[in-house]
């Protein structure tokens, strides 16, 4: 099979259908044995009945893939020769159609579709969905399927049908490119229909199995001095011609340039920039999409006839000086250059004006057009020129979106996207971008090579996030990607109630990076008078695999996170306006309603940083901490006088009498020993639960009194540290606090006891007797003492179990609390060994299964934040966490 390609060409208002590579295509070899057609399309086959058209899509494509008019008819009327229900089963047809070129998924239609009426709506689902539609003819001989229909007993037609159907379907032969069908294979005969082969063929965009890394280059716009500069600085060396002329660069590391348009026009040095570029791509060393200049210079080389403004002129004059076969290359270059490329698995996409996410990797004539174009208001400016659409602001994908275009003064990331013009030839920078480090590197203009229309500045979407948080993006039901635990779905009620925090009582949600997950208990003791014991955390690390592990201090004060700035000028730039930066609780609010406290904890925390030199040695301007404020009471006041204080005051009240009356009635010789013991015991509990919330209760007064005991530092830019192993958390806040120490020293005027506390650990390993005894030792230790108790966590941090049937492991518990028995009479009350029995089958699963799906939900929003991911995209995880916590489960485990 040979495919004849049209050649014409389109103005800059053309909406001509972008292909993989070829326009229109018609099958002209007497035998087509090859049939391309591309893997995202509506494929049409149109055949009279009887034609073969359903054991072709049989023999060709999957049953999923195919969408038959006879399967809609027995849908809709049990009964799939019932003609009656024609009307009802393509509407039926066409949804299932739509809803599958939406997904991007290739359709078959399997209909006879030889009436153009039933073609034109097909071709018109295929553009509203931007893709390709293609027909397959199946001409066979009019007698051949009459012949065929007599021989099916559940189908007898009217004797006129197939040859009326076959006039309609030669009349249409000539006419299907008319249609709007963008390759056309006719197959004459049986023999034709059982020699094709459908090949399919990726779209021209679709270059997700590149991975880089890349050298995204913005707007050029002849400027060739500044793009040699920029590409040595980026780390190419220039390959000469014999001229002296550079004809290609190459990278020692690997990298791929991406050129994202409008190289041409306005600058001194149009053919320069096209001899390198041209070169560049040939030799594989660097991809090039179109830009608005291009696709004018183009029409206009061909002679066609264009306006010539906005620097067409400069282009023109100096091509003029080129050889007659340098205008032909780049004839040919710019003709071959495909609208927007899709890299990286997705997750880039490089076009010249933006790009929608659901323009991603479709072929259409409105998304060529707004690759090129972009789109606009409708409105002019008081320069006369277009106002763009603010697409951007409203971006939401997954993929980052890397284009140029409108010149804006610098280059800065928006909604996870990125104009890259920033005005070289107007006398600002060329800039490019290292992908997918996310690092701008720019030069300057040697000077301003054209004077712009008007002055430079960004038409759409300012420097920071345009809206980080959006009721689209957290109302309803979610499933949110993780890396670590695939899909966790969020259910529609869960949502509702974390929006009713957010949204009433939590800080800025862009400062949000994080919310903690909760932690799940271990194992229930068996042991006489436990629920909780170390033994079983040991024990279940050790089953999973986990030998080595660390056992933290647990502080009873409330957990905190902390966002603390070297300067505001670093936090301004990842977060906004955030001043010296947060304190926030595990449900977003902020921890301490005092203002001038708050700036002053994280005043001293950040000198401490800056003492230790942890911001050098992290390489950043913030830091992003997981932490326990104390005392309790500094946060539950409230609670403890509502809740504990008045169960302390009852009891305290009501028992002496009680133990009073009964000695009265002992002393009468009424036999209530049994029960005088009881009361005693329930005396004794009372206070010990009275002394357990106390030791976590002390007067603050500003600093004083107010202990911090960091755990472990989440983040930094540009880092997720919450994977790294705990030892070395622990050792940078050991710097921490030593600094916080040592800065209290220093003071002429000591003001009391330092900040930041230390967290005391433990390394056990789960295999080794002696070092589990000592680990049970240590937290008996603690919790006689008066202590909570303890965390026992991987010391490798991220752990995966061991795999089973075939299977990777799934995530090991990040961290399970031993708390001890003493404590547990503030969960579950002051008697609660005498029901120890019945506490003992308490339910664990949902607890922990809770505790894995936020813990990877905190996770992806701190991989998300060191990825330079917009701010939405981080909320959006740690969104899923707060809903999460609204979930039903046991508040006491």
């Amino acid at each position: 099979m040979t495919d004849e390609t049209r050649t014409d060409e389109t103005d800059e208002t053309d909406e001509t259908d972008e292909t993989d590579g070829t326009r229109a295509t018609r099958s002209a070899a007497p035998v087509p044995r090859r049939l391309p057609v591309t893997d995202v399309s509506l494929v049409v086959l149109i055949g009279t009945s009887g034609a073969g058209k359903s054991s072709f899509a049989r023999k060709h494509f999957l049953p999923t893939q195919v969408v038959s008019s006879d399967f809609c008819r027995g849908l809709v009327a049990d009964d799939e020769n019932d003609q009656s229900a024609s009307a009802e089963a393509f509407d039926v047809l066409h949804y299932i159609v739509g809803k599958r070129l939406a997904a991007g998924r290739l359709t078959v239609v399997d209909a006879t579709n030889v009436q153009p009426e039933a073609r034109r709506r097909l071709v018109r689902i295929a553009r509203e969905h931007d893709v390709l539609p293609i027909a397959v003819v199946l001409d066979v001989p009019p007698g051949v399927c009459a012949e065929r229909n007599r021989s099916r007993p559940d189908r007898q037609l009217p004797a006129h049908v197939v040859p009326r159907q076959h006039r309609e379907l030669r009349r249409s032969l000539r006419g299907l490119e008319r249609e709007g069908f963008r390759k056309v294979h006719v197959l004459r005969g049986e023999a034709e229909v059982e020699a094709a082969e459908i090949v399919l063929e990726k779209r021209f965009n679709d270059l997700r199995h590149l991975t880089g890394p890349f050298d995204v280059v913005g707007d050029i716009h002849g400027c060739r001095a500044e793009l040699e500069t920029l590409l040595t600085r980026l780390g190419w060396t220039l390959v000469r011609d014999g001229a002296g002329r550079p004809v290609d660069a190459v990278h020692p590391g690997g990298r791929t340039a991406v050129f994202v348009g409008d190289l041409v026009d306005r600058g001194p040095d149009t053919p320069g920039v096209l001899r390198l570029v041209m070169g560049m791509v040939a030799a594989g060393h660097a991809l090039c999409v179109p830009g608005n200049h291009e696709n004018k210079l183009a029409r206009a080389l061909d002679g066609r006839k264009v306006t010539v403004s906005h620097g067409l002129q400069e282009s023109l004059d100096q091509l003029a000086g080129e050889s007659e076969e340098f205008r032909a290359e780049v004839r040919a270059f710019i003709r071959g250059l495909v609208s927007h490329y899709l890299l990286d698995g997705g997750a880039l996409v490089v076009c010249h004006a933006g790009l929608p996410e659901k323009y991603h990797g479709r072929a259409s004539g409105r998304v060529r057009s707004h690759a090129l174009y972009g789109d606009t208001t409708g409105e002019t400016d008081e320069y006369g020129l277009p106002v763009r659409y603010p697409w951007a602001e409203e971006y939401r994908g997954r993929a980052l979106v890397v284009y140029g275009h409108t010149p804006v003064p610098s280059a800065s990331f928006l909604n996870n996207t990125i104009c890259l013009d920033t005005g070289c030839v107007f006398g600002g920078s060329l800039t490019a971008l290292r992908y997918p480090e996310r690092e701008l590197v720019g030069v300057e203009a040697e000077r301003e090579w054209y004077a712009p229309v008007r002055p430079m500045r960004t038409d759409a979407p300012g420097a920071r996030e345009g809206r980080p948080l959006d009721l689209a993006d957290v109302a309803g039901r979610r499933v949110v990607e993780t890396a670590l635990h695939g899909r966790v779905a969020v259910r529609e009620e869960n949502a509702a109630a974390a929006l009713e925090v957010m949204s009433r009582f939590a800080i800025d949600p862009r400062l949000l990076a994080y919310l903690p997950p909760t932690m799940a208990p271990s194992a229930t003791s068996g042991r006489p008078g436990y629920l909780e014991h170390p033994d079983e955390a040991f024990a279940a690390y050790r089953a999973d695999g986990v030998e080595r592990v660390i056992c933290e201090e647990k502080h009873m004060g409330s957990r905190a996170v902390v966002l603390v700035s070297r300067d505001g000028a670093a936090l301004e730039k990842r977060f906004g306006p955030a001043g010296p930066g947060a304190i926030w609780t595990r449900t977003g609010r902020a921890f301490l309603g005092d203002e001038a406290l708050t700036a002053a904890v994280l005043e001293r925390l950040r000198a401490a940083a800056e003492r230790s030199g942890l911001f050098e040695e992290l390489d950043t301007g913030w830091l992003l901490l997981d932490a326990e404020l104390m005392p309790w009471s500094l946060k539950a006041v409230e609670l403890l006088r509502r809740q504990y204080a008045a169960v302390g005051a009852a009891a305290g009240a009501a028992l002496p009498q009680v133990l009073a009356a009964l000695e009265r009635a002992g002393g009468r010789g009424l036999d209530v020993a049994a029960l005088t013991g009881r009361q005693r015991q329930r005396a004794a509990d009372a206070q010990a639960f009275t002394e357990a919330y106390r030791r976590y209760c002390w007067p603050t007064e500003g600093l004083a009194g107010i202990r911090l005991a960091p755990f472990q530092v989440l983040a930094a830019e540009g880092a997720n540290l919450a994977v790294r192993p705990h030892d070395e958390h622990l050792a940078w806040i050991d710097r921490l606090v030593e600094a916080d120490e040592a800065d209290e020293a220093d003071e002429a005027e000591h003001r009391g006891a330092p900040l930041l506390h230390r967290t005391g650990r433990l390394e056990v390993d789960t295999a080794d007797e002696a070092s589990v005894a000592a680990g049970v030792a240590w937290w008996e230790e603690l919790t006689g003492a008066g202590g909570e108790g303890m965390v026992v966590k991987p010391l490798a941090s991220l752990v995966r179990g061991r795999a089973g049937e075939g299977r990777p492991g799934g995530l090991v518990q990040p961290g399970v609390k031993v708390r001890g028995r003493e404590y547990l009479r503030i969960v579950y009350g002051p008697d609660y060994t005498e029901h120890l029995d019945r506490l003992r089958r308490r339910f664990l699963g949902h607890k922990r299964s809770l505790a894995l799906r936020e813990y990877a939900l905190g996770l992806e929003a701190l991989d998300r934040l060191a990825g330079g991911e917009p701010l939405w995209r981080v909320h959006e995880p740690v969104f899923a966490v707060l809903a999460l916590e609204s979930e039903p489960v046991d508040p006491r485990l």
